[in-house]
């Protein structure tokens, strides 16, 4: 009999606490996976962008007003570095917490992907590593401001193609940060 006088025995309550929690890794190694893959390929691109500019690139705008300065350059290799940066992090701890996953798991062979951790533990590593992973998309948007300018022309000039792939850019990438930030926030709090 699992229950007396109405209420759920203390054994029943372990049993499904512990079977929540079995079973919601699984879920979660699968979630770092593909924040470790998003990540990978967030950092070939952050080489790309490095590897398309130079400084004293002639723009395609055809003005020598419209050709971006040092400056810009430098700006490019900062926001780059930092992009780099964050997107390295977020991968870390993101593997860190497979690796915790993995290493519980291995007492229990029969039960595969999953393992008893600490679901707070789990929740805020995940947060940190969402974090990484929103801040390096930001500064990746930053750094692919100053590529455009300095292929395309500088904002300031008004080059047209410069303004629309900027604009383009800024409205596509803050509209899926927003969506995946919720989504995030929501996972998080529920």
């Amino acid at each position: 009999m699992a229950e007396s006088n109405g209420y759920p025995t203390y054994c029943d309550q372990q049993s499904r606490s512990r079977s929540s929690s079995t079973s919601t890794t699984s879920i979660h190694v699968t979630a770092l996976d593909g924040l470790v893959n998003v990540n990978s390929l967030f950092t070939i691109a952050v080489f790309v962008g490095l590897s398309l500019t130079t400084p004293g690139q002639r723009s395609l705008e055809n003005r020598s007003a419209c050709d971006a300065d040092i400056s810009v350059a430098k700006k490019l290799l900062v926001f780059e570095v930092v992009s780099f940066s964050f997107f390295l992090f977020s991968s870390l701890v993101a593997q860190g917490l497979k690796l915790a996953i993995n290493l519980l798991n291995s007492t229990d062979v029969d039960e595969a992907f999953r393992a008893h951790i600490n679901l707070k533990a789990l929740r805020f590593g995940m947060l940190g590593s969402a974090v990484g992973s929103v801040m390096g998309c930001l500064f990746l948007m930053l750094s692919m401001v100053n590529v455009i300018e300095i292929r395309l022309g500088m904002l300031s000039c008004g080059s047209r193609s410069t303004v629309n792939a900027v604009a383009s850019m800024i409205v596509l990438v803050t509209s899926a940060l927003l969506v995946y930030i919720s989504t995030a926030v929501y996972a998080f709090l529920h």
